[in-house]
């Protein structure tokens, strides 16, 4: 086809554009992308809709890399719309290409964007190390989990590699591990194999999945969203089918919260039913093993190859009685979410009970005390040489944490024993079901205070399971505002293979 001319204006438009880009100029860009609710933008990560959430999107993504355009093709669709296909060569090496859909209404501005990023060794928001993978499971016909990729939270050993607690400090002084954490080995030893070393939030002293260092890993499931963490890029890459199953942490959430903000599932066990040797602690009482998968029967392989024979065990059986709702977690959490959850109780067809819980302020306030002074034992003296090391968030929360007088810890553990006590009581009349959270995962753009407020709401929804020392199972059925919520099941500590049956069971009853 012989080339077409360029309509009048659109030239000049373009290059525009491709500076602005180039400069980060994000008020130009808003400018030249048309404005309303249905201007589109795609790329590997996702699609965004709508002009404001674009214009959010490149407010915190910041340029791209020095390129330059190469072979350009376009094609006149009409009188005012255009069709544009440009290679994008980079300076360092790589190209990539954009499509754009061009429309003219007083002067040309983009309805339509795809962007096809150049290639990539891995996603370092996501990945510390990566192989082909890390290390190899055991091999054999009787292997469970044969197959199966995992991604390792930067927290636990992998021999030959060093533990990075989401740190470029703490990893340059870290000692090479000897060993695998035990968590590590037994995924080894029931077949499946390490892929890589994922990126945690610093210290795991946090839940939103931002990293000062590395960055914000990608959500798999809502782009235009925060990913959840400290278990941040194991998430991601099982949302996004860089691995099978994730292996994370849970002390306050950390397993729960991505899982329901990437629509995955996502198991937190029993406290200490996983041995922790090997695992770089934060807070002790409330550190669980856990896992994220993207479906059922993937995480509960991974559970059965790690945790105790339940029968061995003696544990407690969970039979199909009443899902057990507590009104303070309800009312703790965002309307919109309330009310879908509402509706998967009434789709599930199981009978619900109403139950009470010590106030959700006391059992959150108790935890964050517990787990601030452990947190200050375990790395205050690091913390203090280091204090330049730290992203702003995750010191002042160390900060506070080193305010924690012995008075204070003495009697928040008092008052932990006899939440615990109460909570266990609950919990063994049957399974206590709630939204994960309060709703869907943050904006990528939400500020630090808003941020600090989501992590204040979910940790009062968070801290029953963890003052019980209770497994804690989300499960990705809820959509709300398009984006995933989980919803969460709590069991007597020791059902966790049972509970996860509850979830898979509760939750197909739900769909149909």
């Amino acid at each position: 086809m012989a080339e077409q001319a360029w309509p009048a204006g659109l030239r000049t438009a373009f290059d525009r554009y491709e500076a602005a880009i180039l400069a980060d100029d994000v008020a130009v860009l808003d400018e030249l992308f048309e404005p309303g609710p249905d201007t589109m933008r795609g790329d590997a990560a996702g699609l965004l809709v709508g002009h404001d959430r674009i214009s959010a999107f490149r407010s915190v993504r910041g340029g791209v890399a020095a390129r330059r355009i190469g072979r350009t093709e376009l094609r006149v669709l009409g009188d005012d719309c255009v069709l544009i296909v440009a290679e994008s060569w980079f300076d360092r090496g790589g190209h990539g290409l954009q499509t754009q859909l061009w429309r003219r209404s007083g002067a040309w501005r983009i309805a339509a964007a795809h962007v096809t990023g150049r290639s990539v060794a891995f996603d370092r928001s996501v990945w510390r190390v990566l192989g082909d993978p890390l290390v190899a499971g055991v091999t054999g016909p009787e292997v469970p989990l044969a197959g199966v990729r995992v991604a390792v939270k930067d927290l636990f050993a992998v021999r030959g590699q060093v533990v990075g607690a989401g740190n470029p400090a703490y990893e340059r002084e870290a000692p090479v591990a000897a060993e695998h954490a035990v968590a590590v080995q037994r995924l080894l030893d029931a077949g499946a194999s390490v892929l890589g070393i994922a990126r945690t939030d610093e210290f795991a002293y946090s839940i939103a999945g931002r990293n000062a260092h590395t960055g914000t890993p990608p959500n798999g499931a809502a782009p235009d969203r925060m990913p959840g963490g400290s278990t941040s890029g194991a998430a991601a890459a099982v949302a996004l089918g860089q691995a099978d199953l994730a292996l994370g942490t849970d002390t306050a959430g950390s397993v729960r919260v991505p899982a329901s903000y990437q629509g995955l599932w996502g198991l937190r066990t029993t406290h200490d039913a996983v041995s922790r040797a090997g695992l770089l602690p934060l807070a002790q009482t409330f550190d669980t093993v856990g896992w994220l998968a993207r479906d059922v029967a993937t995480l509960r392989a991974a559970a059965a190859a790690s945790l105790p024979d339940p029968g061995a065990a003696g544990a407690p059986a969970l039979g199909g009685g009443p899902l057990l709702v507590a009104d303070s977690l309800l009312e703790a959490a965002d309307p919109a979410t309330r009310a879908a959850f509402e509706a998967f109780l009434a789709d599930s067809g199981r009978a619900v009970t109403a139950v009470e819980l010590p106030p959700l302020a006391d059992l959150a306030e108790t935890v964050r005390v517990v787990q601030a002074a452990e947190a200050w034992r375990n790395d205050g003296d690091w913390v203090s040489a280091h204090r330049d090391g730290l992203g702003a968030d995750v010191l002042a929360r160390f900060d506070a944490a080193a305010r924690v007088t012995a008075a204070d810890e003495a009697g928040a553990r008092a008052r932990l024993a006899e939440l615990r006590t109460a909570v266990r009581a609950v919990l063994a009349r049957g399974v206590l079901c709630l939204p994960t959270v309060p709703g869907p995962a943050p904006w990528r753009t939400a500020d630090g205070a808003a941020v600090e407020r989501t992590r204040s709401a979910t940790l009062r929804m968070t801290a029953p399971a963890g003052v019980a020392g209770a497994p804690a199972v989300s499960a990705p059925v809820l959509v709300v505002e398009g984006a995933p919520v989980g919803v969460c099941f709590i069991g007597a500590p020791g059902t966790d293979l049972a509970l996860l049956d509850v979830a898979r069971t509760a939750t197909q009853s739900s769909r149909g």
